[in-house]
């Protein structure tokens, strides 16, 4: 699956969803600064998901109505980063169909996945 993490994501999550066979382009690496309208379009370029950190992505899909091909809001709080990597890991393996076109938030102990209306 092809995967866009934007800067608010751990390497250590990059790294379990790479080992995990996925594609994942990381704005840390290769563009970082850049504001979240560009890395939603960035994921919309690559028919990528969004894997973030930010919750202002609620806000640009619900409120301002943006298209994307699915964001998945990870909200693993004070967790340390290789946990966080093999909960994300988790979540998302064997979902790859059910997490396109989605809104989904990864919490300790919950996986929530809300389709597009």
């Amino acid at each position: 699956m092809n995967l866009l993490a934007d800067e608010s994501i751990e390497q250590q999550i990059v790294d379990h969803l790479r080992q995990d066979g996925h594609n994942v382009y990381f704005v840390t690496k290769m563009e970082p600064g850049i504001d979240d309208d560009q890395v939603l379009n960035r994921a919309n370029e690559r028919n990528s998901l969004l894997v973030t950190g930010d919750k202002d992505f609620g806000e640009m899909v619900y409120r301002q109505g943006l298209v994307h091909n699915g964001v998945i809001l990870v909200r693993l709080g004070a967790l340390n980063p290789e946990t966080k990597g093999q909960i994300t890991a988790s979540a998302i393996r064997g979902r790859e169909f059910d997490l396109q076109n989605t809104f989904t938030v990864i919490s300790p102990g919950a996986v929530r996945i809300r389709r597009k209306r």
